[in-house]
């Protein structure tokens, strides 16, 4: 398996994620993503780091639909790869409506098919032939007007690969149909043939494709503890933040984290942690939580556990596994980091 992780500009300390970012390449780190969600953006914090590193790939983790038009995007991926020397991936995704609607005003309406068109835009734009596309999403040109179709000044001077973040069944089937790597989450590898392989692999047939022709990247925090007591003290700290993500992610109807974790076993659980979320019980929400709904979609134990996990993480068809270490410093993430580069190595 490759090793990878995900790194975000906002908050924190920026010389300092820096730092950690340089620091991973030379553990032999393979891929740094750069996340957005609703603070800062991809692009920019990308170049910066095209400058700072040398061998790692960088990707998107990810460019949300609806905030770029299609052209944008292309334009920011391209400028991206050709300055990088091709060491770009670029990771497109749907957000929600929460931050779609609530943040940019946009529509979060049909985000399957401005998936599918962008993705078409993209790669025509990558080519540099001349974009005339008509689709539900967009039209272009815009009709009606003096406007012909146009190319982009540049076109994309080495391999673009593109990643879709998807969870629900017809976004997965996409993702097999026309990405080049899945970024997956909320993932159960004891679950994860019906919730995702299944959907990937319909998708990866329709377009006469093989498990090979897609990179499954799959992500989780990496904690190492040396006892019991600790272990318990850890999952039982991450309880809160799980059950943000199954109750107050997305908005009251739309929740895509918590429609993955109800199909891979947890149906129940999930809706029971949403109600108390939303009515405002957040501490009754986190109780709710189980430890294996923890562990199971985590790197969190011993040396052992950890090693063990990654083997059935392998087993189960991840090829790139993200980390995200635990540490109150940097000194102490980039250990957690080093160990966990060390296990996967291992564990081929």
């Amino acid at each position: 398996m490759r090793t990878s992780t995900t790194v975000e500009a906002s908050g924190g300390n920026w010389r300092e994620t820096v730092d950690f970012v340089t620091e991973a390449e030379k553990l032999g780190l393979d891929i740094c993503w750069v996340a957005e969600a609703w603070g800062s953006e991809a692009p920019s914090a990308l170049g910066y780091l095209a400058a700072r590193t040398e061998r790692m790939l960088l990707g998107s983790g990810i460019i949300q639909l609806a905030t770029r038009t299609p052209a944008a995007i292309a334009r920011a991926a391209i400028t991206l790869s050709n300055i990088s020397e091709g060491r770009f991936l670029l990771g497109l995704g749907p957000s929600g409506p929460q931050v779609i609607e609530g943040l940019h005003g946009v529509p979060f309406a049909r985000p399957l098919g401005r998936m599918r068109e962008t993705v078409e835009i993209v790669r025509m734009a990558m080519t540099g032939e001349k974009i005339a596309y008509e689709g539900r999403e967009f039209t272009l040109p815009l009709p009606g007007g003096d406007a012909r179709p146009m190319r982009l000044s540049m076109r994309a001077e080495h391999e673009l690969p593109i990643y879709l973040a998807t969870l629900s069944p017809k976004m997965l089937r996409l993702t097999g149909e026309v990405a080049d790597g899945w970024l997956g989450t909320s993932f159960v590898p004891e679950g994860a043939k019906e919730a995702y392989f299944d959907h990937l692999d319909a998708g990866l047939a329709a377009a006469g494709r093989t498990r090979g022709d897609l990179d499954v990247c799959q992500g989780a925090e990496v904690n190492f503890v040396e006892d019991e007591e600790t272990l318990a003290a850890v999952v039982g700290s991450r309880k809160k933040e799980l059950a943000f993500s199954l109750g107050g992610m997305g908005s009251a109807t739309t929740n895509f984290y918590n429609r993955a974790y109800s199909r891979q076993g947890w149906a129940e659980v999930a809706a029971a942690v949403r109600e108390r979320w939303q009515a405002g019980d957040r501490d009754g929400a986190a109780l709710l939580v189980t430890d294996d709904m923890v562990l199971a979609t985590t790197l969190i134990g011993t040396e052992g556990m950890v090693r063990e996990r990654l083997r059935v993480w392998r087993d189960a068809g991840v090829d790139t596994v993200r980390l995200y270490p635990a540490g109150d410093t940097l000194h102490a993430r980039l250990n957690t980091l080093a160990r966990a580069v060390a296990l996967v190595r291992e564990t081929g």
